[in-house]
């Protein structure tokens, strides 16, 4: 039997400075962000983004991601505690991010972008989807290290079940693992393979959504369900119930489009 590792959550610390595994996590996810979308708009000119915009897109971006994720987090999943606990919304190196709360904030910053510099809002989300996923990917190895947001009871016969001693001594799914395989590496590599030539407008975003829902929504089928809003258990978990509007949006959206030139 698998026995979780228990790592610091603290990969290094500097006197009082204390770097954590979760924000490297981050840190890594945004280098890579500008690597391969620097890559992306050499190679990929149809897109009609210049790799000397990367580094602005990326700040919006970053911007998206931490306000909407923590509000994300606060609003959809804990905001009793944080109700009692008002200063602890801004403890954002703790853990605690939304998808769905960043992805909302990450829309709204590429709204923004995207006005600023005379760019279409879906060709620029249709250049930046395929970017995301290890970004994704890298945020759920990140809660793998920290010990958080574990799987359901699993049979003690499957090879890699495992036991999370912070929770109790029963075999779990390491459900962060199965995440960070489907909603990163097989999503990044889905949509880096469908944006590799010129797609109709809106596609490459609509087969986001889609692709990102059904992995959320597969995943949670492991993961140990979160309370919901005050605290009140769903039998369909709230990251699913989230998912939902993304796949049938997508769905629709990837089929009006997908004829167009």
């Amino acid at each position: 039997m698998l026995i979780h590792p228990q790592f610091d959550p603290i990969a290094l610390s500097l006197g009082p400075l204390a770097v954590r595994w979760y924000g490297l996590m981050y840190l890594a996810a945004f280098l890579a962000f500008l690597w391969l979308g620097k890559r992306r708009a050499a190679t990929q000119p149809w897109h009609g983004i210049k790799p000397v915009a990367l580094d602005d897109l990326l700040f919006y971006g970053v911007l998206g991601v931490i306000i909407g994720g923590r509000l994300g987090q606060v609003l959809f999943y804990e905001p009793a505690y944080y109700l009692a606990h008002p200063l602890e919304i801004f403890a954002v190196w703790k853990g605690g991010m939304s998808f769905h709360g960043g992805f909302l904030g990450v829309l709204a910053a590429m709204a923004l972008f995207a006005r600023k510099r005379g760019l279409s809002f879906w060709q620029l989300t249709d250049f930046i989807a395929p970017l995301a996923p290890i970004g994704l990917g890298l945020g759920r190895i990140g809660n793998f290290i920290n010990g958080e947001l574990w799987g359901r009871v699993a049979d003690a016969a499957l090879p890699w079940a495992m036991i999370f001693p912070q929770v109790d001594a029963l075999p779990r799914h390491p459900s962060q693992l199965y995440q960070a395989l489907g909603e990163g590496l097989l999503l990044f590599l889905l949509l880096w393979w469908y944006s590799s030539k010129p797609r109709p407008r809106g596609t490459v975003s609509a087969l986001f959504l889609t692709g990102y829902g059904s992995a959320r929504w597969v995943g949670e089928l492991f993961r140990e369900p979160d309370h919901g809003i005050f605290g009140v258990s769903y039998a369909i978990s709230m990251g699913q119930w989230l998912s939902l509007p993304m796949i049938v949006v997508g769905v629709y959206l990837f089929m009006r489009w997908r004829k167009q030139p």
